[in-house]
């Protein structure tokens, strides 16, 4: 391996594991940073991911504190959480995930960045649910534009399926993440919901009641600023607005199908 890339990553992984704590309170940090980068999205309404772009949002992921370390070439690591909408506007419980990436600058030393990615589609999450998701190849992503008046100049170019943001002192902006992997954290999600079987998508369809509370606080900040934007519940594959509930199929996490008894159903199986 090369000295330099070397260097990088024992110095991220040192700053990464520097002041541990039990699991559960780890996670329980994880949701609360994440918590508190999302109200930061109302504070700066011209720095700020556009309402449009969110009201089109099929999941959101938050990563906080994202360490890169470079010495000529670097590397890129942070743990968050996502959430997924379902088909009546609500968000979901989070799961947890993983970012990784590798970077080539000449900074010497390390910055912590907090990460933001909108995902338009469902194929993203998807691919994050199978195993792994690289942006760029299994997913199309871009700098996300900034600003409300952006939003309403920029709607119909809404194109790509992820949209990435970076804050770094206190200010958002669009950041490029091609290249970038995202992989479930799994052992988070068994530490958090203290179950070993807590799937991906028997945590998107599972009650809210499970979760620990700062989960649901969450939730709250991420519904306070959706909750008044215009619903488009349900995108096609290639991400194209749905016009009618009735034109497309909507992946619906939770709900029981059409003819399944109450007694039948178990939001967890």
């Amino acid at each position: 391996m090369n000295s330099k890339l070397l260097i990088a990553v024992t110095v991220l992984v040192a700053l990464l594991f520097a002041g541990t704590s039990n699991a559960a309170s780890r996670e329980e940090k994880r949701v609360g940073d994440a918590a508190d980068v999302l109200e930061q999205l109302l504070r700066i309404p011209e720095k700020t991911v556009p309402p449009a772009l969110l009201s089109r949002a099929y999941a959101v992921a938050v990563v906080p504190n994202v360490i890169k370390a470079a010495f000529g070439l670097g590397a890129r690591h942070g743990k968050g959480i996502i959430v997924v909408r379902q088909d009546d506007g609500s968000w979901s419980n989070p799961a947890f995930i993983a970012l990784t990436g590798g970077s080539v600058g000449w900074q010497i030393g390390a910055q912590s960045t907090d990460i933001i990615l909108v995902f338009k589609t469902r194929k993203g999450v998807d691919g994050i649910e199978n195993g792994r998701l690289t942006l760029g190849a299994d997913a199309s992503v871009a700098a996300g534009p900034l600003g409300r008046q952006a939003a309403i100049a920029t709607d119909i170019e809404f194109k790509a399926e992820v949209y990435s943001y970076s804050r770094n002192r206190g200010l958002f902006a669009g950041v490029a993440l091609e290249g970038a992997g995202v992989t479930m954290d799994r052992k988070a999600n068994a530490a958090f919901y203290a179950s070993s079987s807590m799937t991906p998508e028997r945590i998107f369809a599972s009650s809210p009641n499970i979760a620990p509370d700062i989960a649901n606080t969450f939730v709250q900040v991420l519904t306070a600023q959706t909750s008044r934007l215009p619903k488009q519940p349900g995108m096609t594959a290639n991400g194209a607005p749905a016009v009618t509930d009735e034109q497309v199929e909507v992946r619906t996490f939770g709900l029981p199908d059409a003819g399944t008894s109450d007694e039948e159903y178990d939001p967890n199986n």
